[in-house]
């Protein structure tokens, strides 16, 4: 038997088959498990494309509107640095960015993985992708700034802040808006009171009897409220001031009369309405709904109802000075008002889908005085609790930032979720904070 007979027929030859069996059968083998590493190398690397695609999607989005050109070249530029190192081989052609409707970004990105071990196979290398979307401005949005305008604004720099604040926010949602009248503002000084302005004079929803009894004349002199005035007697015979000589020259000892002043001299200010009223949107069809119409007892910038006339919201902005003691539970009500559509201030779109409305409320300290007096028990405090809760119900955002002093447990429950309450230590930390507002008012978020 020649060599090669006992090699394939013997012992060794058997051995040797198995060797070489083994050997061809270590290709696929050695292939498959390279395969293997090589896709989950793969996956790990795609995540990374993904990671560093979303980062480019938010950051473009944050410069939008932007031409082609510009998304093509920033957009390869901001992938590339947010990408790091990946076994992955792209060119700038590989990224592709479309603006598929308004206000919207599609990004693909695609290249060829480089295997390390199925190359065994001939895999030399296999495709990988990503894909982002990411909307930039946003739809339908009507935002009230509730804005404390109490004299103790005026320290520790918090008013001057304040305004650059809501410039700063003003600016932003301006830019976010697709179209004119998308994002609409209205703006709520507040101290004890609100000044709605002497426009409104003959405005159904007014009240007029507390002002009428406060303001007027008596014709006894030295009483200046109707309480006082119907309390006092007078002769029908105005020359005579006792009643013995008033009866005895033939006039009748009567009580005094008051008469309301003109209406023209009211300042524009409203004080709170009766409870529970106070808290709550009701229609003011009656006198305990309507809105008491009070002399302004402080300085005090008007509100502002909704508009998207930005100049103007600019500057009823730089209007606001600080003057009087603190009430937020009216701030608070009449931001809710702005955004409704009846009474006192229409201006408010319905409510729909494409639609948010959100309440921003400021305040710099403690409640000290309302309608009924002062915060005794936590009076004015419970007032707030319950409009902050019922505002919150009827499907209102809040947001609360309280500025170095003022109840912290009250503004941080008043807030919709505890990440929207802000605990601003110094005056010069607003502007960060109604940046961060204003960004998460684009509603600048990733949809797939």
């Amino acid at each position: 038997m020649s060599i090669f007979g006992r090699f394939w027929s013997g012992n060794e030859g058997r051995k040797g088959n198995a060797a070489i069996l083994f050997a061809l059968a270590l290709v696929p083998l050695v292939g498959a498990t390279g395969a293997a590493v090589d896709y989950s190398m793969a996956n790990s690397n795609r995540s990374s494309m993904q990671k560093a695609l979303d980062s480019t999607a938010l950051a473009l989005a944050k410069l939008m509107p932007l031409t082609q050109t510009q998304l093509d070249s920033q957009g390869w530029q901001i992938f590339q640095a947010s990408l790091g190192t990946v076994s992955v081989t792209m060119q700038p052609s590989d990224l592709k960015i479309t603006t598929p409707g308004t206000g919207k970004l599609v990004l693909n990105v695609s290249g060829q993985y480089q295997p390390s071990i199925s190359g065994v196979i001939g895999i030399n290398s296999f495709p990988v992708g990503a894909r982002a979307e990411v909307t930039w401005g946003i739809k339908k949005l009507e935002v009230a700034l509730a804005l404390d305008n109490t004299g103790s604004m005026s320290s520790n720099n918090k008013m001057t802040e304040l305004k650059k604040a809501s410039h700063n926010l003003l600016n932003t949602l301006e830019k976010s808006a697709k179209n004119p009248g998308d994002v609409k503002v209205s703006i709520i000084p507040f101290h004890v009171q609100t000044k709605v302005g002497t426009g409104h004079v003959n405005a159904a929803w007014l009240r007029w009897d507390i002002w009428e009894s406060e303001n007027g004349s008596c014709n006894k002199s030295g009483y200046n409220s109707q309480n006082s005035c119907t309390n006092q007697k007078v002769c029908t015979i105005p020359q005579y001031t006792s009643q013995s000589t008033c009866q005895n020259n033939g006039g009748n000892w009567v009580n005094a009369t008051w008469t309301p002043a003109n209406r023209n001299t009211w300042t524009g200010c409203v004080e709170d309405r009766s409870q529970s009223n106070d808290a709550l949107d009701t229609a003011p069809t009656t006198t305990a709904t309507r809105f008491p119409a009070i002399q302004c007892t402080y300085s005090l910038a008007e509100i502002m109802p909704l508009t998207y006339t930005w100049t103007d919201l600019h500057t009823r902005i730089d209007a606001m000075a600080p003057s009087g003691n603190t009430n937020v539970t009216i701030g608070l009500a009449w931001a809710w008002h702005s955004l409704t559509q009846g009474d006192p201030m229409t201006e408010a779109a319905a409510p729909a889908p494409d639609l948010s409305k959100y309440i921003i409320l400021l305040t710099d300290g403690d409640n000290t005085e309302n309608r009924w007096g002062n915060n005794s028990g936590g009076a004015i405090d419970a007032r707030t609790a319950l409009a902050c809760t019922n505002a919150k119900a009827a499907g209102f955002r809040i947001y609360t930032i309280r500025v170095i002093n003022g109840n912290a447990n009250l503004l941080r429950n008043c807030a919709t979720d505890p990440s929207m309450y802000f605990d601003v230590q110094s005056a010069s930390e607003l502007e960060a904070v109604f940046n961060a507002i204003g960004g998460q008012l684009a509603s600048l978020h990733l949809s797939q």
